[in-house]
C-alpha cells in the first residue's frame, strides 16, 4: 500500500510537469513565430458599438484612474457605452464617479448606484439588460486598460465574428514593485497570460475568459443565459458555457490592461480562496461532461481543471507528507531505532534518489517557466527576477498548497451545512 502511494505520487507530479512543458513548448512556439511580426495599428473594417462594463464595490481610491483610461481609449467615442456601477459601496466610489465623468460631457456615460443581490456577476446580468452595444466588455475598478487594448479586442473577434464570440487580452501588475509578495504575483501572473493562456490558446484554440479585459457578444450572452448570480469565479464559469456551444474565445494578446494585486498577505490569501472555491465550485459543476458527449475542447478543460485543482493538489500533498514523515522517523532514528514509514522496495536510498530527481525537476521548470515568460515582455528579465523566482518556489508557491486544502475543505463544509459559500472578504485597495 505504502509502495503505491508513493508510486502514485510520483506519476501523478511527472504527468504534472509534462503538461506543463507541453503548454510551454505551444508558448515558446507562438512567440518565436510573432517575434517576427511587426503590429500595426491600422483602421478596423468597421467599429461596431461596445458597452463596457465596470463593477465598482468600495473603490474609491482606484475608481478614478480606471474610468479615465477607459474614456481615453483609442477607440470612436460614439461606439463606447460606459456603466460605471457603484454596488452596494459604503464609499463616495459614485461621487468619484461623477466628478471623473464631468470632464467628458459629450460621452454615453451611465453611473448606476446599485444595492442588489448577486455580486459582480449580478452586476453583469444588470447590465446586460440596458447594454446598447453589440459587444460587452468588462473592466474591473482597478484595472486600467492600455490605450489600444479595447481596438485589439475587437480588431480579433472581427476576424472571425461567428465563432469567436469573445476575446480577451493580457493583465499586467500595476504595482509590480511594491513588495516581495506583489513581485511574486507579477510572476505568477507573467506564466499565466504568457505561458499557460497563449500555450493553450495556440495548441487547442482554447481561451479562458479572465476576470477583466474582454469583450463578448451581447446576443450571444444572452442566448446562454447571462452570468451564474453568486459565482466566485463567473468569468471561469461563463468560459465553460462559451466552449460548450462550440464556440471560441480568442486570445488578443497585444490587448493590455493594468491592475492591482494584493499588497498584504491576508488580502492576498482571501482572494486567492475565493479564486480556488469557485474554480472547485465550477469543476464539479462541470464534471459531468467529461463522461457524456460534449465539445472536446469541454473535455479537455474539465480534464485539465481536474487535473491542477483535485488530482496533482492531492499528489503534492501526499508528497509533501511523505517527506516529512520520513524527516521525523530520521530524527527520531537519532534516539531510538525506527523503520522509516515510506521505503521504495525496502530501500530509503532509492526513495531519496526518486525524491530528489523529482524535486530537481519541478524548480528547474518552474524557473524555467518564469524565465520564458518574462523572456516575452520586455524589461522583465533581469537577474533579480531569477533569485526572486527561486525563493518564491520555496515560499509563495507553496502557499497555495494551503490555500487550495482550505478551499476544499470549506467547500465541502458549504455542502454538507447548506450554507452560504458565495460571500467573500474585499481585496484592499492602495493609491499609486
Amino acid at each position: 500500500m505504502k509502495n503505491a502511494l508513493v508510486i502514485f505520487t510520483l506519476c501523478s507530479i511527472w504527468m504534472s510537469l509534462l503538461m506543463s512543458i507541453v503548454t510551454l513548448a505551444g508558448a515558446v512556439h507562438f512567440w518565436l513565430k510573432g517575434s517576427k511580426r511587426l503590429i500595426k495599428i491600422t483602421p478596423l473594417k468597421r467599429y461596431p458599438k461596445i458597452t463596457l462594463v465596470v463593477p465598482a464595490h468600495n473603490e474609491a481610491v482606484v475608481i478614478s484612474k480606471t474610468t479615465e483610461a477607459i474614456l481615453n481609449l483609442n477607440y470612436p467615442p460614439k461606439q463606447v457605452q460606459l456603466l460605471l456601477y457603484a454596488d452596494n459601496c459604503e464609499d463616495n466610489t459614485a461621487q468619484i464617479m461623477r466628478a471623473t465623468v464631468a470632464k467628458y460631457r459629450d460621452r454615453d456615460v451611465q453611473i448606476i448606484e446599485r444595492s442588489g443581490s448577486g455580486g459582480k456577476a449580478g452586476v453583469l446580468n444588470d447590465a446586460l439588460k440596458i447594454a446598447s452595444g453589440e459587444y460587452i466588455g468588462v473592466y474591473d475598478a482597478d484595472a486600467m486598460p492600455e490605450e489600444n487594448a479595447l481596438y485589439f479586442l475587437v480588431k480579433k473577434v472581427l476576424e472571425d465574428p461567428k465563432q469567436h464570440m469573445a476575446a480577451f487580452g493580457r493583465n499586467k501588475t500595476r504595482n509590480a514593485r511594491q513588495n516581495f509578495l506583489t513581485k511574486c504575483i507579477n510572476q505568477e501572473i507573467v506564466v499565466t497570460q504568457r505561458i499557460q493562456h497563449v500555450g493553450i490558446w495556440h495548441l487547442f484554440k482554447i481561451g479562458r475568459i479572465p476576470g477583466t479585459n474582454f469583450i463578448i457578444n451581447r446576443e450571444f450572452v444572452k442566448q446562454i443565459g447571462g452570468w451564474e448570480n453568486g459565482a466566485l469565479t463567473e468569468d471561469t464559469d461563463i468560459s465553460f458555457k462559451i466552449m460548450q456551444t462550440g464556440r471560441l474565445i480568442a486570445l488578443a494578446y497585444n490587448s493590455e490592461a493594468f491592475q492591482q494585486e494584493p499588497e498584504r498577505l491576508k488580502d492576498y490569501y482571501f482572494q486567492r480562496l475565493r479564486w480556488a472555491k469557485g474554480n472547485y465550485e465550477v469543476v464539479i459543476k462541470n464534471f459531468k461532461y467529461f463522461f457524456i458527449p460534449a465539445s472536446w475542447r469541454v473535455k479537455l478543460e474539465v480534464f485539465y481543471y481536474s487535473c491542477t485543482f483535485f488530482w496533482f493538489n492531492a499528489a503534492i500533498v501526499l508528497s509533501d507528507i511523505i517527506f516529512l514523515s520520513n524527516l521525523v522517523a530520521l530524527i527520531i532514528n537519532l534516539f531510538f531505532p525506527v523503520s522509516l514509514p515510506f521505503a521504495f522496495a525496502g530501500s530509503n536510498m532509492m526513495m531519496m534518489q526518486l525524491l530528489l530527481f523529482n524535486w530537481i525537476l519541478m524548480i528547474l521548470l518552474y524557473v524555467l517557466q518564469i524565465g520564458t515568460s518574462l523572456a516575452t515582455q520586455f524589461g522583465q528579465a533581469t537577474t533579480d527576477q531569477v533569485f526572486i523566482s527561486l525563493a518564491s518556489y520555496f515560499t509563495y508557491s507553496q502557499l497555495f498548497i494551503i490555500v487550495s486544502i482550505h478551499a476544499v475543505i470549506s467547500v465541502i463544509l458549504d455542502r454538507l451545512l447548506h450554507r452560504n459559500g458565495t460571500k467573500w472578504v474585499k481585496t484592499k485597495r492602495f493609491a499609486d
